[in-house]
């Protein structure tokens, strides 16, 4: 099995995290700094990520949906004891190896998914599924429309080109008008990708809240709550609706 499958497989990061982590030098196999597409053997090879053994491949697969409040890291661990998604969880799931599926940095809120599923996770946050999040954005002022073409053909931040599937400037026909408010599509997920971008043409993002991932929409989920899916649920984050 390749080092970066087994990671994801063992529930300790997605594959493409496995890859970022295998590139700083941060997994060893045997004693030996690991390389990307290298086979290992879980019944032979000591695998070790940060200093800590990787015990396998987990069995059980669980896959959560959580209605993330602001002021939570996505991460398993902060060296400034901030608060992380994972306090959230009671047990049994606070005792598992999850990893957030596209984070949502400490001031966005919405739909987050937690799993061990390392190919599940893959299939959502890699660019070739073409798996679109959804995000309704508060912007600290009215949108210019003619920024829209300029979002969706893509911008540059810090090196990394950001760009939109999509933005419906009247997301809620129903209520009063407001240009502030916008609903953004993604079908990447660079960090920080919607606040860097509209940072680039001179907005400043106020909320942030994503609400679908695929054809799954955040529902009756109260803040700060999380539900297990169903394989019906499941099937809905791979598809488009």
């Amino acid at each position: 099995m390749r080092i970066q499958k087994y990671l994801s497989q063992s529930g300790v990061c997605s594959r493409r995290e496995a890859e970022e982590r295998i590139l700083e030098g941060r997994v060893v196999v045997n004693g030996e700094t690991a390389q990307i597409g290298m086979d290992v053997d879980e019944n032979v090879d000591v695998v070790q990520m940060d200093g800590s053994r990787v015990s396998g491949p987990e069995k059980d697969k669980v896959v959560l949906a959580m209605n993330k409040p602001k002021g939570y890291l996505c991460s398993n661990s902060d060296p400034f004891s901030a608060q992380t998604v994972f306090e959230l969880l009671p047990s049994p799931y606070n005792k598992m190896k999850l990893f957030c599926v596209g984070r949502l940095d400490k001031n966005s809120q919405g739909l987050l998914i937690l799993t061990n599923d390392g190919e599940l996770a893959n299939k959502i946050i890699h660019p070739s599924s073409g798996i679109v999040k959804k995000y309704r954005v508060l912007l600290n002022r009215d949108l210019d429309e003619k920024i829209i073409p300029v979002l969706l053909r893509g911008v540059v931040s810090e090196g990394e080109k950001l760009k939109a599937s999509k933005i419906v400037t009247d997301p809620q026909p129903d209520a009063p008008k407001a240009r502030c408010r916008v609903e953004v599509w993604l079908n990447q997920g660079r960090k920080r990708e919607i606040r860097r971008m509209f940072e680039v043409m001179g907005y400043f993002v106020k909320e942030l809240k994503r609400f679908q991932i695929g054809g799954y929409v955040l529902r009756r989920i109260p803040e700060g709550a999380y539900k297990r899916l169903t394989q019906v649920e499941i099937a809905k984050l791979l598809r488009n609706d």
